[in-house]
């Protein structure tokens, strides 16, 4: 059971879930296609790639050179796994959603962050994208509550969307209805 569904209140619901954008995975992608390319090339170069029947090549100073870079290139694959599952990690730890009495968020896993505003103290919520966001459809939302109370969760998928359905909910159920 998710940190959302088991911190409703009674008579609480989520109207809105917002989730993390799949650009998370850019950097360990990035890196693992480079890494890819360098350890091909440090292969064919270096001559490490032996042919069957051929005597092993007596090492050179291209052949150390592209063995180092083939053990770089080769911590760079490495790096990139590691890069990827701290990815999956932030996807299946990060929780953003609005309910008809709170704006509620967490991520983490080991340290943990979450964030709980009544709607009537939300001041205000804050959309950055930087140019590949605003492309790719991510960005950063920050909720800021009455007391100064600020949380940013970054890489979240289509936050202006994000923001205007809170602002919405914020609308109908954060002020007091008149009987």
């Amino acid at each position: 059971m998710s940190y959302i569904q088991k911190n409703l209140l009674p008579n609480e619901k989520v109207l809105y879930y917002a989730h993390v954008h799949w650009a998370v995975y850019f950097p360990s992608l990035f890196l693992f296609i480079i890494s890819i390319i360098f350890i091909v090339f440090s292969l064919i170069k270096a001559s490490v790639v032996s042919v069957a029947g051929s005597p092993p090549a007596q090492p050179t100073m291209d052949n150390i050179l592209w063995g180092s870079i083939l053990c770089i290139a080769g911590f760079g694959f490495l790096f990139s796994l590691f890069l990827a599952v701290e990815a999956s990690i932030i996807i299946l730890t990060t929780e953003f959603s609005a309910t008809n009495k709170r704006v509620m968020a967490k991520s983490g896993f080991i340290r943990i962050h979450t964030l709980e505003i009544l709607l009537s103290k939300v001041e205000s919520i804050d959309v950055k994208q930087n140019i590949f966001g605003s492309l790719m459809g991510f960005g950063v939302i920050t909720v800021t509550g009455t007391g100064g109370t600020k949380q940013g969760f970054r890489a979240i998928a289509n936050p202006m969307e994000v923001r205007t359905k809170i602002n919405q909910i914020i609308e109908h159920y954060g002020q007091p209805h008149s009987v």
